[in-house]
């Protein structure tokens, strides 16, 4: 586990501002703090996924957290909601048309502070809040 202090500091060394205002919000919610450990950490350890691989690890009417990207490779086929630091043009497109939610990650803390409901997929594996 992560201090705040080291978040602080890696989340210095970032140039994405958007990455950064994050990473703050998150550090400042107990409940989100995992995801300002998951998002301070270096790029390579950061999850990409497809949207196959996000239809195969979930429920439907679930809420799912993505910390990196989403990928548009696959189909999805389930009514979700999708949470992640950002979208491809091609998955937003894919998810709007299949009724699925989506919502980046400093619009979820707001939205839901204590964050019910979500599961985190990372590694093809669900982590529950």
């Amino acid at each position: 586990m992560k201090t705040k202090s080291l978040i602080e500091k890696q989340a210095q060394r970032k140039n994405n501002s958007k990455l950064v205002k994050t990473i703050i919000a998150a550090k400042k919610n107990k409940n989100w703090f995992k995801i300002a450990e998951i998002l301070s950490s270096p790029r390579r350890k950061r999850i990409d996924m497809n949207l196959e691989d996000i239809d195969k690890k979930t429920k439907e009417e679930k809420i799912v957290l993505i910390p990196g990207k989403v990928l548009s490779q696959g189909e999805i086929n389930k009514k979700i909601k999708v949470v992640a630091l950002s979208f491809s043009e091609k998955a937003k497109e894919k998810l709007l048309k299949a009724n699925c939610q989506i919502s980046n990650i400093d619009e979820e803390i707001k939205k839901n502070p204590e964050a019910k409901g979500i599961k985190i997929l990372k590694n093809l594996t669900l982590e529950t809040y």
